[in-house]
Order: C-alpha cells, then sequence, then structure tokens
C-alpha cells in the first residue's frame, strides 16, 4: 500500500527500492496507479547511485523532460540514479544541455527529419519485402526475431551511417553490453564497449583516408574541417547513433506483433484497415513499456514544486515513461490497447530537448514492419503456445529473443 504524501522534502521518506518488481514480458509496474493517485513524486534507489524523486504522472513527467530548469549536464560527476554498473561515457550528448547539446544535434538532425526519412521508405519496403520473401521461401515456423526484427532496423541503420553490414553480429553483442543491468559482469561491459569504441575509431579513420557521403563521414568531415565537435564527441555519437538506430526498434517490432497477437480484437481491426498502421504504432508505442526501470535523470538546478513536493537544487528526478503513458488523467481507460485512440500524444519517444532523435527513422520502420508482416503473411500467429516466447533478461530494454510464428501457405 502506498503512504499518502505530507509536504515533504528529500528527507522524509526512506527510498523505495527501484524497480518496484521483477518486470514480467511487457506488464507495466503495478504500483504507477497507486503512486501518481497518492505519492506522485516518491523518493526511490536504483541498482546503482544516488537516491533519486520518481515522477509518476503524465505532465511531471513533461516538466522533468522539458524544463530547463531540469539538466542533464548536471549529472556530469555525479554518482546518477541508473540500472547500470557503469557510467555513460565522457562526451555523450545524453549528457550534455543546450548549447552544447543542440551543437551535436544540429550535426545530424537532417538525416533524421521526416522528409529524410520518407526518401529511406522505399528502401526499407524493400528490406521488409526481401526478409520475408526469405521466410515464405523457408516456410513456418519462421522466428520473427532472427529473420526479420533485427535485420530490418540493422541493414537501415548500416546504410544510412556507414558500418558494414556483416559486422552485425559484433556490434549486437556490444550493444547488449552497452544495455546491460546484469547480463554481463562490469568488467566484460567496459572490455565490450571498449571494442565498440575501437572499432568506431577504426571506421573514422577510415573515412579520413577515403571520404564517403554517408552519415559518419558527414560527422568526419563536421570534426576535421568545421571543427564543430571533439574525436570524443565524434566516437559517441558514432556509437549512440549506431546502438540507438537499431536496437529499440529491433524490439518493438516484436513487441508490437506480441501484443496484437494477445489482442485479437484488436488484430482483426488492423488486419481489415492496413491504413491504421501509422495510429497503431502511435497507441503501441504508448502501450508497450520498452524500457526496465525509469528514464534517465534529471537534475533540478535550482528549489522547485513539483507534484506537490520541494525538489531541492541539486536533487536528481526519475521521469517514469511508462507510467506517463497510462496516465488515467490524459487517457480513457489507459489500460487498454485501443489502435483508434485520439487523445494527447505518448512520450514513448521522450520530450523536450532530448526528445528522441530518431523517432521519425523508427515511425517509418515500425510501420513498414507491421503493414509488411500483416499483408504478406496472412493469418499470422504463434507458432505454439505463446509460452515458446522466449525473453530478454539482464538488459535495460524488454522484448522477445525468440518468437516462433506461422502463417496461412
Amino acid at each position: 500500500m502506498v503512504t499518502p504524501p505530507a509536504a515533504r522534502s528529500s528527507e522524509a521518506a526512506e527510498p523505495r527500492s527501484y524497480p518496484f518488481s521483477q518486470p514480467k514480458k511487457l506488464d507495466n509496474e503495478p504500483l504507477f496507479r497507486a503512486l501518481r493517485e497518492q505519492e506522485p513524486l516518491s523518493r526511490v534507489v536504483l541498482p546503482y547511485g544516488e537516491p533519486a524523486w520518481l515522477a509518476t504522472r503524465y505532465e511531471d513527467v513533461k516538466v522533468v523532460l522539458g524544463d530547463p530548469r531540469f539538466s542533464r549536464a548536471a549529472s556530469v560527476g555525479r554518482d546518477e540514479p541508473r540500472m547500470r554498473a557503469h557510467l555513460p561515457p565522457p562526451g555523450n550528448i545524453l549528457g550534455m544541455d543546450p548549447p552544447d547539446h543542440s551543437r551535436l544535434r544540429r550535426l545530424v538532425t537532417k538525416a533524421f527529419t521526416v522528409r529524410s526519412v520518407e526518401r529511406l521508405r522505399p528502401r526499407a519496403q524493400e528490406i521488409a519485402d526481401g526478409l520475408v520473401d526469405a521466410m515464405i521461401a523457408k516456410g513456418p515456423p519462421g522466428d520473427l526475431v532472427a529473420d526479420f526484427a533485427l535485420p530490418l532496423p540493422i541493414t537501415v541503420i548500416c546504410e544510412l551511417l556507414g558500418v558494414p553490414f556483416e559486422d552485425r553480429s559484433d556490434f549486437r553483442l556490444w550493444s547488449d553490453a552497452f544495455l546491460s543491468t546484469t547480463k554481463f559482469p562490469p568488467e566484460q561491459v567496459m572490455e565490450y564497449v571498449e571494442r565498440m569504441r575501437v572499432y568506431m575509431a577504426g571506421l573514422v579513420a577510415q573515412r579520413r583516408e577515403e571520404p564517403t557521403d554517408d552519415l559518419l563521414g558527414a560527422m568526419v568531415l563536421a570534426r576535421d574541417n568545421d571543427d564543430r565537435l571533439s574525436e570524443e564527441e565524434l566516437l559517441s555519437l558514432a556509437q549512440a547513433l549506431l546502438v540507438a538506430g537499431h536496437e529499440t526498434t529491433a524490439s518493438q517490432i516484436p513487441n508490437f506483433v506480441y501484443v496484437l497477437l494477445t489482442h485479437p480484437e484488436q488484430l482483426d481491426r488492423l488486419r481489415s484497415d492496413l491504413d491504421l498502421v501509422p495510429q497503431a504504432v502511435e497507441e503501441l508505442m504508448r502501450f508497450v513499456p520498452l524500457g526496465i526501470g525509469a528514464g534517465i535523470a534529471r537534475y533540478a538546478l535550482e528549489d522547485l514544486e513539483l507534484g506537490g513536493v520541494l525538489v531541492r537544487a541539486g536533487e536528481p528526478v526519475l521521469p517514469a515513461l511508462a507510467s506517463a503513458n497510462r496516465d488515467e488523467s490524459i487517457y480513457t481507460d489507459p489500460d487498454r490497447l485501443d489502435l483508434e485512440r485520439d487523445e494527447t500524444s505518448h512520450v514513448g519517444f521522450g520530450h523536450g530537448a532530448h526528445h528522441c532523435l530518431g523517432a521519425p527513422l523508427a515511425r517509418m520502420e515500425l510501420q513498414v514492419a507491421l503493414e509488411t508482416l500483416l499483408r504478406r503473411l496472412p493469418g499470422l500467429r504463434f507458432a505454439g503456445p505463446e509460452s515458446d516466447v522466449e525473453w530478454k533478461d539482464g538488459l535495460a530494454t524488454r522484448g522477445p529473443t525468440l518468437m516462433p510464428l506461422a502463417w496461412d501457405a
């Protein structure tokens, strides 16, 4: 039971261990509802780092993400609350505030605008169709993860950045290490993260010898000719784009299919009208809790009130995106999947200065993935019992590692 809040500051309550429970598949944290109602800002302590406030209401989460009185740059040098033992690398764009954050973001924004991404849609469709062709040729059952969900976004981001697709098994392993909570011991995490850094440094060196017109080549030119970013910033940004550019979409494709298969009435509605796919993607982004834990902490730059609580300057606040996306003051019947929902936009891609740079790319890939799978694989279903689906363990993101599917010939 949640204890109703009194007017309090950080010394008033013993922090709860967070996450509050062991996440199961794609279930949302059951305590969030009570916290939103009774204690919208609560004290928590994560597996690593200092205690923090946890914001659970939609409006409070948007303030934490978008108000300049909350800072990411203030986390540098602090033992920030986190799920993983390792701290973000130096020069990391996620550890910056404007104007430094804006400077780095501008270097790559053009590649991720809606217009630029739409130019990539035919190529993404070609890749998706080729993957489905191979699934059909092999015949059911197929593994959605290995046969489709992983290679689609990996191919797209490799071509966009200029990273060799044949190296995908290496950087998939390094990405898992980057996102590891308990899957790898800390020393192995650092080893794999360093391997990724060395790998990206090698690709940068190649661009200096032989310039290219891909995104990595453009970043190297910005570094060498215009001096708009440091070498450390260049390597950190390249790593972040490679990891984020495939990992979340590769997780969300099977997550979305799993949710649809376990909500057959919504799946039937979507099958009957594939024009609903863009709207369905937005509702699934709202509905699916992708991460384990909360978003990245922001530090208060001054004393301020949030959710009826006095947050002191220098205190970290964690935005619980999965809770905000189920806030009953914003959404009607928020725990119900409704692919025709027409309500306030979700915070699945974040909000404010750090709103996901690759959101247009992710949206396009998810739309292509769902439309292609439902159009080309009629009767798409679990190949056996739903319990045959295997799930990630020890990583910061949720999703299946194996999803056997069947379809009508």
